[in-house]
């Protein structure tokens, strides 16, 4: 039901938007660290950092993005394009080591056509995967069910990563 309610939310604030653009959260969540628990930041640099998606695929699907907005990935200098792929690595072993999915997805969606819901900031995701995990409610309803809140997914995952 927070998936179904956040559309409208989301539909009023791309309206609100400046043209041409989104409003670009994972900005906002870089610039307020401060925020990290209620924005389910579950780990952060210097450069990036890593938070569940609020509207997951699966329990326990993250995302990953620098903290400096670019479109893709070779708008990065080699620096930070090697930080990003060490954030997706920790992001996979965070994942298996918190949630031991028997696979995951792994991958990033280039621009809006390729299925990136925010073109202008480039992001990572880790989706931990179980046999049947997809049902006919997302197949027949377009409805993804989700067993477990993002409170406890967090959790789960502060608590793993406090571990090492």
């Amino acid at each position: 039901m927070a998936y179904i309610r956040g559309l409208e939310s989301q539909a009023e604030a791309a309206r609100a938007a400046p043209a041409g653009g989104s409003p670009n959260f994972l900005a906002e969540y870089w610039a307020h660290p401060e925020r990290d628990r209620e924005q389910h930041v579950v780990f952060r640099d210097d450069r990036g950092m890593i938070l569940l998606n609020r509207y997951p695929y699966t329990n326990g699907h993250l995302l990953v993005a620098l903290g400096e907005a670019q479109p893709t990935i070779d708008r990065y200098p080699p620096p930070q394009r090697a930080h990003f792929w060490l954030l997706m690595e920790r992001a996979m072993d965070l994942c298996q080591r918190t949630f031991e999915p028997q696979g995951m997805n792994v991958g990033v969606n280039l621009g809006r056509a390729g299925g990136a819901g925010l073109p202008e900031h480039l992001h990572g995701h880790v989706v931990p995967r179980w046999a049947g995990d997809t049902n006919f409610m997302s197949v027949l309803g377009g409805v993804r069910m989700i067993p477990d809140s993002l409170e406890r997914a967090y959790e789960a995952y502060r608590a793993t990563a406090g571990r090492g």
